[in-house]
């Protein structure tokens, strides 16, 4: 019974966010007409007993899950009306990447990024990830219920900035709670819902 309760369970409880805006943020993200979403920095806490190229592989996965869901949940509010410029997509942005030599370790200002992509701004995000379970653990109880267990705790970090200017135009960082069976689509929709209410891409009539 108490087993049920635990994989049942999913409260989300939210933070106070810290939300900042640069003066010309809104008139600056008005003149946008496209972004990408950079993958996500991803790190997740490890025990000592933790294998830690299982750790990154982890990481990894994590990164391009949560990216993935994250252009599907700005996507469809650009559908909707709520975000008024386009998203590129996900494979589009991740083969020019990796064509650049992004995942292989190469730095790139966010700057260099949307020149790379040819975008008007990139949204970056880190994800800091607290595993209420093993490593090893985590991966069992994925395989055995297709549930992947994304984490206990998130903190949460949104930057978007401009492709000519050096500082980021909006930073929205928040902190979320939640059961241990939490998926990566509750997750994005419960910190986005909140994020782009003060995005300045949200379009004035929303």
């Amino acid at each position: 019974m108490k087993t049920c309760l635990i994989l049942c369970a999913l409260a989300i409880l939210s933070s106070c966010a810290n939300v900042y805006y640069t003066p010309e943020a809104k008139a600056t993200a008005d003149t946008h007409t496209i972004f990408a979403i950079a993958p996500p920095r991803v790190s997740i806490s490890a025990r000592p007993k933790d294998n830690p190229e299982n750790i990154k592989e982890m990481q990894r996965n994590e990164s391009r899950n949560i990216q993935l869901e994250m252009y599907s949940w700005l996507l469809r509010r650009k559908t909707q009306g709520y975000i008024r410029p386009d998203v590129l997509d996900v494979e589009t942005t991740n083969a020019k990447l990796r064509d650049a030599g992004y995942f292989d370790g190469k730095n790139f200002t966010p700057q260099e990024l949307a020149e790379l992509l040819d975008v008007d701004g990139i949204l970056s995000s880190n994800y800091s990830l607290s595993r209420p379970l093993s490593t090893g653990a985590a991966i069992a109880l994925e395989v055995l219920t297709n549930i992947d267990p994304v984490s206990k705790e998130a903190t949460v970090t949104l930057t978007l900035y401009d492709r000519n200017e050096r500082l980021s135009l909006w930073n929205y960082s928040d902190a979320i709670g939640g059961g241990v069976l939490s998926n990566h689509a509750n997750m994005v929709d419960n910190i986005l819902a909140r994020a782009t209410r003060k995005m300045p891409y949200r379009t004035e009539q929303r």
